[in-house]
C-alpha cells in the first residue's frame, strides 16, 4: 500500500489494537478450570472475525461480534446455556474489562504523536476514556471518539465524521488502524481515510491489505511511507 497523501492524521481503536482483555474478570462466569488458554481464545477470534467479516450486515456491531465469538467458546466447552452467554458478552462489551496493555505502549504512542495528531475512535461504552486514563495512555490522544457517546457504531460514517470534525482532520490526510476487517478497515475507508489492520492475533496474514502486529511494526510501516513520500 501507498499512501495517496502525506499522513498528518493518526486515529486508533482500542480493543486489540491499543488496550486488550482481561480474560479472568471477562470469564468469571466460568469455572476457571475451563477458561481457553491466549492461544485458543485467538484462535477462536481468528474463527470469528472471517465470520463476522462475511455476514457483518448492520444491527448492533459490537454486541453481534461477541454473541458470535462466546457462541463459538461454549460449543468448545459443550454447552449452550443461554444466560451464561449474555453474561459473557456483557462483561466482555465492559469496557473496564479492556485493562490490559502492552509493555512499550506508551512510548511508542509518544514517539508516533511527535510525528503525526494522534486520536482514538472505539466502538464502546461511553467510559472508554476513563479505561485510557487508568491505563496510562489517554493524555497520548488529541481526541477520543466513543460510540457509546456518538449513538453511532463503525463502521458507520458518522462516527467516523465526528471524529474527523473533532479533529479539523482531512480523511485523505488520516490513517484508521483498527483490529476487524469489515468494521474498522472498510469503514474507515467508506469515510475516505487510509487504513490498516492492527492483528495480533493473526485472523488477516492472507489479507492482501495492510496490516502490522504491534505498534512498533506500525512505526517502522510509517517510517518506510514517510521515506517513499518524500522521494516522490
Amino acid at each position: 500500500m501507498k499512501f495517496m497523501s502525506k499522513l498528518r492524521f493518526i486515529f486508533f481503536d482500542v480493543g486489540n489494537t491499543l488496550l486488550f482483555p482481561n480474560r479472568a474478570r471477562m470469564l468469571a462466569p466460568l469455572p476457571e478450570n475451563s477458561h481457553p488458554t491466549l492461544e485458543v481464545w485467538q484462535a477462536l477470534e481468528r474463527r470469528t472475525k472471517q465470520e463476522f467479516d462475511r455476514g457483518m450486515i448492520g444491527g448492533k456491531v459490537d454486541h453481534g461480534f461477541w454473541w458470535t465469538f462466546h457462541t463459538y467458546l461454549l460449543r468448545q466447552l459443550n454447552t449452550t446455556d443461554g444466560q451464561v452467554r449474555d453474561t459473557l458478552v456483557v462483561n466482555t462489551q465492559n469496557s473496564a474489562n479492556w485493562d490490559q496493555i502492552l509493555p512499550g505502549t506508551r512510548d511508542a504512542l509518544e514517539r508516533i504523536r511527535q510525528q503525526y495528531a494522534i486520536a482514538v475512535i472505539s466502538n464502546s461504552d461511553g467510559k472508554i476514556d476513563a479505561v485510557l486514563r487508568r491505563c496510562g495512555i489517554f493524555d497520548c490522544f488529541a481526541s477520543i471518539t466513543d460510540s457509546g457517546i456518538v449513538g453511532h457504531e463503525k463502521p458507520h460514517p458518522a462516527i467516523f465524521a465526528a471524529a474527523l470534525r473533532e479533529m479539523n482532520a482531512d480523511p485523505a490526510e488520516s490513517l484508521y488502524v483498527g483490529d476487524v476487517y469489515s468494521v474498522d478497515y472498510l469503514g474507515a475507508r467508506a469515510a475516505g481515510m487510509q487504513a490498516m489492520l492492527f492483528d495480533v492475533a493473526g485472523a488477516y496474514r492472507e489479507q492482501k491489505c495492510p496490516h502490522v502486529q504491534s505498534l512498533g511494526e506500525l512505526e517502522s510501516w510509517l517510517a518506510h511511507e514517510s521515506v517513499m513520500l518524500s522521494e516522490d
